[in-house]
């Protein structure tokens, strides 16, 4: 039995950190109505609401000013008015739009550790991480989240300082495509003959949001009159594409644990699920953190990728080929024989291993563990980006057994040829103790992605779907036991 340290602290979701969404949305008539109940309120009352607002929720939000005019701007077209508002008046209109979501009102799980790309003042022997969790708030909409600390020398965790704000990116309005890429990906989703390839025709080898409508819109005109409907079911197939490939930045004044990404492409809209973070190492491309997640439509899973150099600018970009597929699926930190490679679980049951030449599409996969002991005979999947040792590929695996008990595992994978299983443990790493079994989703432990430090291996892990904790296991000890398992 390999011994397990649960170390702390735990990590429990608060309902205090809110950020400012659209209210609504409401149809034409009845927006319009409610701006003409503004509109006649005099200068003074205006003044009076707009301090009202400003003194009970400023202190809640960054820039909440700004916030307001913003969202005033996005009520444009139910404006018919000959002469400009007062900038009072403007952001009065934009509260009335404008709620306040709470964006981890139901949980703080399944985490992600990376080391922080900037380690400067960090103390010898200690190193500072970045933490992603999924957050849950009102009506299950999941969104990625981050956390911030240092580990020292003896395996102690010290956490950042949490900020009070939580603030949304701002979405690239115009971002630029790659027409080969494009075109590719169009192809792998069936949709890229007749109207799409004309329309990719009136585009340059580089293109933006704007100039691709526009050349939809020309060709639609172009077919105006014909009893077609595949030009439509194209249509929303290229710009379904194109807004889910889109790009992020924060605010550089932003501290980490304000920032959240928020679901905001049509596969999201029910929630970001799960990033499996990694520190991509590429001679081609140079190091980049990447991290796969699930997008969720509320029908269908979308596996994705979304990039990253700094945590400030993040690039979110489709996974395609015959083999993204379901959930789980976590990169390896380089090439191996100059092809990436990933695990994945097509099938909902089984771990399976995958190459590629390209990072956004994958079309083989062959099967390397299948359920085999008790606490995993309904189903297998990984625990995060596999970790590369002198032993091998160290994978940690989560098994679901007898009453949808999810427990911790692991396995080690050949260094060239990982789909050789080498090591196998045949007792969980570790499974809910009486304290972490409550929660949203009793009776599950859950983890996206752990680091090595200092001769041990540091585990952050969910508790029931609700909140994450700390656990640390003797390296050599594990990959002694995973040997003598094989």
């Amino acid at each position: 039995m390999v011994t397990v340290q649960r170390i702390g602290p735990i990590l429990r979701p608060d309902p205090a950190r809110v950020m400012v969404r659209p209210f609504g949305p409401f149809g034409e008539t009845r927006a319009t109505r409610i701006l003409a109940r503004i509109l006649t309120l005099a200068d003074d009352q205006v003044a009076l609401l707009l301090d009202r607002v400003m003194a009970g929720f400023s202190g809640r939000h960054h820039d909440l000013g700004r916030a307001f005019l913003n969202r005033y701007e996005d009520l444009g077209r139910f404006l018919f008015l000959d002469e400009p508002l007062s900038e009072s008046r403007r952001m009065l209109v934009g509260s009335y739009f404008t709620q306040e979501y709470s964006v981890e009102s139901a949980a703080l799980f399944n985490p992600s550790m990376v080391w922080h790309p900037d380690q400067t003042g960090v103390p010898d022997g200690a190193r500072r991480f970045i933490l992603s969790l999924r957050s849950i708030g009102e009506g299950h909409l999941s969104s990625i989240t981050f956390r911030s600390g240092i580990i020292d020398a003896a395996c102690r965790v010290e956490l950042d300082p949490v900020s009070p704000f939580v603030r949304a990116p701002q979405v690239l309005a115009d971002p630029f495509y790659e027409k080969p890429l494009f075109e590719r990906k169009l192809r792998e989703v069936g949709h890229c003959d007749g109207f799409a390839k004309e329309v990719l025709a009136g585009l340059g080898d580089q293109f933006t949001m704007t100039e691709l409508k526009a050349s939809v819109n020309t060709q639609k005109q172009a077919r105006r009159g014909r009893r077609d409907p595949e030009p439509e079911l194209e249509r929303h197939a290229i710009l379904t594409l194109a807004e889910s490939n889109y790009e992020v930045t924060f605010d550089a004044d932003s501290t980490l644990s304000e920032r959240i990404i928020f679901p905001h492409s049509p596969t999201e809209v029910n929630g970001i699920e799960d990033a499996r973070w990694v520190e991509m190492r590429d001679e081609e491309e140079g190091s980049r953190y990447i991290a796969t997640y699930t997008a969720y439509d509320g029908r269908v899973t979308f596996p994705q990728l979304v990039t990253t150099a700094d945590f400030l600018h993040f690039k979110i970009s489709t996974l395609n080929g015959p083999q993204v597929q379901d959930k789980g699926m976590a990169l390896f930190p380089r090439r191996i024989r100059e092809h990436f490679a990933m695990l994945s679980r097509q099938d909902g049951e089984n771990i399976q291993l995958m190459f590629s030449d390209a990072l956004n599409f994958w079309y083989t996969r062959e099967q390397i563990i299948k359920p085999r002991f008790p606490w995993e005979f309904i189903q297998l999947g990984n625990c995060g980006s596999p970790i590369e040792t002198e032993a091998g590929w160290l994978v940690l695996s989560h098994g679901v057994g007898p009453m949808r008990q999810y427990t911790l595992g692991a396995f080690l994978l050949d260094l060239e040829d990982p789909s050789r299983v080498i090591g196998r443990l045949r007792q969980p790493l570790l499974a809910p103790d009486a304290s972490e079994r409550e929660g949203y989703v009793p009776n599950v432990l859950y983890s996206c992605g752990s680091q090595l430090h200092g001769g041990n291996l540091i585990m952050p892990y969910a508790m029931s779907d609700c909140a994450s904790g700390f656990a640390t296991v003797d390296l050599g000890e594990l990959l002694a036991a995973l040997k003598a398992e094989g």
